[in-house]
């Protein structure tokens, strides 16, 4: 056998998809098709409020399936509302599931799924250094992901994120057994969402598309083997065509559908731009932005967002993922200016033609935060309550999240994540 120094195999996968406006009501034709009598469904309050979740419970009855809603996800899932909802799931036997909602359902219904199928602690699946990161034992049960937001892609990845309280936070479990089995994405179901959800989410699709178009390449890691491929395998040619549709379809639809959330169009557009850019960073990985994204999340401590449900500070994942973006592609821009320069120009052109010629490096981050101020996205860390005294514990949280940060295109130690996180503190 030739023994190569390099990787020069990449894996892709994705989950089969029913895409369109009016797709939800017919899931209960494709739970019975999977074969399935017993289904839980999956949700939070706030999404249950909306009809949706009973919408596909009722669809599951009518094609003859049990069907009961569980509705007590927690919005930015953490380790005890998970394990809630896996004491739920363990009082019963389901043959599959279904999560509805935003990524913090869908996760949920991946970690429940998991759970239920392997019972073991919390901790011996969460990614190290900060769990133990093992593999499930086998297959798991059917999942069918029904997104209700454009936003975390989780439909289509094989990936779930959630808020360790105790060391406050955020880390995941990934492997590709936890991908769902199918994805049913209805944009209808998002014409309801409030402008500033509608923002964040979108900015978490923005920032899967550009850090899996930047993501170190593939062929730059040391060669796996058949048992030690993960998941994140880098910026591949597959992964790069998905991320550059979910970049033009971005910069035709995200500013329309914050300013109008009846714009079915533009809703379609954002629900396709979360497709695609779950298949690209499911399978290439994100980077520096969500890596910091982590720290930020879990250790807010009075900022409340706007039209989010709760009373609990919170700073929403897309927000928490986009306040160090342009610093951090400002960093990994010397490692390929030309995709850098292209996702700005299909991102925004004009700003992208005036700056090429004088400093290429300012392109992207310039095209993200006219952006963001176009849609309302805090003005960096410090909108968000962090100060310049914050920096080290930060720094401490963003460093446990190597995963993420062995797939950035440079080295990242810890001097110049601070440097990041300080040009954060305000991006314009």
């Amino acid at each position: 056998m030739t023994e190569y120094l390099h990787e020069t195999v990449f894996t892709w996968g994705a989950t089969p998809l029913k895409f369109g406006a009016g797709a939800v009501d017919e899931i209960g034709a494709d739970l019975a098709r999977q074969g399935l009598r017993r289904v839980l469904v999956i949700t939070d309050p706030g999404v249950a409020a909306t009809g949706v979740p009973r919408r596909v419970a009722d669809a599951a009855e009518a094609a003859g399936l049990t069907a009961v809603v569980y509705d007590g996800v927690h919005v930015e899932p953490t380790d005890v509302s998970i394990r809630a909802a896996v004491e739920f799931a363990a009082e019963s036997t389901w043959d599959g599931f279904v999560g509805v909602g935003g990524g913090s359902a869908l996760d949920t219904a991946k970690a429940v799924n998991l759970l239920t199928t392997y019972p073991a602690d919390l901790f011996d699946y969460v990614n190290p250094p900060i769990g133990h990161g093992k593999a499930p034992d086998g297959p798991l049960k059917p999942l069918v992901a029904v997104p209700t937001t454009a936003g975390t892609g989780s439909e289509t990845t094989p990936v779930c994120v959630l808020d360790l309280l105790d060391l406050e936070v955020k880390s995941g479990i990934s492997h590709p057994a936890l991908r769902p089995t199918t994805a049913v994405i209805d944009p209808l179901v998002t014409l309801s969402v409030p402008p500033e959800v509608t923002a964040a989410s979108g900015m978490d699709v923005l920032c899967h598309a550009l850090e899996s178009y930047t993501a170190r390449p593939f062929h730059s890691f040391p060669r796996h083997t058949p048992e030690t491929r993960v998941a994140y395998n880098g910026a591949n040619p597959i992964s790069d065509t998905w991320t550059e549709k979910a970049l033009h379809l971005l910069a035709r639809s995200f500013r329309r559908a914050v300013l109008n959330g009846g714009d079915l169009d533009a809703r379609t557009d954002m629900m396709l731009a979360a497709t695609f850019a779950g298949m690209g960073f499911g399978n290439a990985g994100v980077h520096i932005p969500h890596a910091c994204a982590y720290p930020i999340a879990g250790r807010v401590r009075e900022y409340r967002p706007r039209n989010y449900p709760g009373a609990a500070a919170l700073v929403p994942h897309g927000e928490s993922v986009s306040l160090t973006a342009p610093a951090a592609f400002r960093f990994t821009f010397p490692t390929d200016p030309d995709k850098h320069v292209d996702a700005a120009r299909i991102l925004d052109p004009a700003t992208t033609e005036r700056l090429a010629g004088t400093d290429p490096a300012e392109c992207l981050p310039a095209a993200l935060t006219a952006l963001m101020r176009d849609i309302g996205i805090p003005n960096g860390l410090a909108a968000v309550g962090f100060g310049e005294a914050d920096v080290d514990s930060l720094v401490d949280g963003t460093m446990r999240q190597q995963r993420l940060l062995s797939v950035a295109p440079r080295d990242v130690p810890d001097d110049r994540v601070a440097a990041i996180l300080t040009d954060s503190m305000r991006n314009w």
